[in-house]
């Protein structure tokens, strides 16, 4: 998903992959599939372990799609998964976001998921996409914006949590709330039309509320977050568990709930 000069922020703990490994192109690419057809070329940059790529397959197909990342473990999870299913027009390669490794205009569609808020370059990684894109070609991104998540009950822990990571990803030169203004980075990158969709998430279901809450208690002590929270100096590890054990006090308190925001835009490589 990113170079050498960037550091993920969340890591690749098996608490993350896990959460990871729960979207599906149905629900987290929704925005996205009315504009796919049979037979198109689409590259999943930052694919992780392959839920949405492999959709987003069913899609398209028979055209071929490739998912990306740069961690050779999760693209090993994503051929596992790959293997669970009937879809046959899907391959996993390692290649980083900003140097992909294919030819110009050779894809009909680039789709990255989660992927800008970690990149310190996010618009280089949109004029990599711009790049590979034919004309006409769809670069479809998503992420979650940071600053729009709330939590009921409020708790100190789950808002120091939210300071925290806001410091760690400024750390590593990323944008957690880089959401609003995905339309002005594919802009930056050559995208003359753009559109621009928001879809809420709401956490109000006890079991997802538990699943969500129980896996940023472990990812907060556990994760890359957490060894770069203590090595930068903004937390303790007594700091962190404290947080760990408020998410899942949270978690079990009568009626909760957690809400925040994805933005959706979807750039156009205009054919001149």
């Amino acid at each position: 998903m990113t170079n050498d000069a960037d550091r993920y922020t969340h890591g690749h703990h098996a608490a993350v992959v896990a959460q990871h490994a729960r979207r599906t192109a149905e629900r987290d690419a929704a925005y996205l599939l009315p504009r796919l057809r049979a037979g198109m070329r689409l590259l999943d940059v930052g694919c992780g372990p392959g839920t949405i790529t492999v959709g987003l397959g069913r899609a398209v197909a028979p055209g071929e799609v490739i998912g990306m990342d740069v961690v050779p473990a999760v693209l090993e999870e994503a051929r596992a998964h790959l293997a669970t299913t009937d879809v046959t027009n899907v391959r996993f390669e390692e290649g980083s976001v900003y140097a992909l490794p294919f030819e110009d205009a050779s894809f009909d569609v680039v789709h990255m998921h989660q992927v800008l808020q970690h990149l310190a370059r996010p618009a280089d990684a949109a004029r990599e996409a711009f790049r590979v894109l034919r004309p006409g070609g769809l670069l479809a991104v998503r992420d979650g914006d940071y600053g729009t998540m709330i939590h009921w009950p409020r708790t100190a822990g789950i808002d120091r949590w939210l300071e925290l990571h806001h410091l760690v990803a400024a750390r590593n030169g990323a944008d957690p709330d880089v959401g609003r203004r995905l339309h002005s980075v594919l802009a930056e990158a050559g995208f003359e039309a753009t559109e621009v969709t928001t879809t809420p998430m709401l956490f109000l279901a006890r079991e997802d509320i538990l699943n969500w809450g129980d896996s940023w208690a472990e990812r907060v002590v556990t994760s890359a977050f957490a060894g770069q929270a203590v090595e930068y100096g903004v937390a303790t590890v007594a700091e962190l568990e404290s947080i760990a054990a408020a998410w899942r006090e949270w978690g079990r308190t009568p009626e909760p709930m957690f809400l925040y925001v994805n933005f959706e835009c979807i750039g156009t490589k205009t054919a001149h």
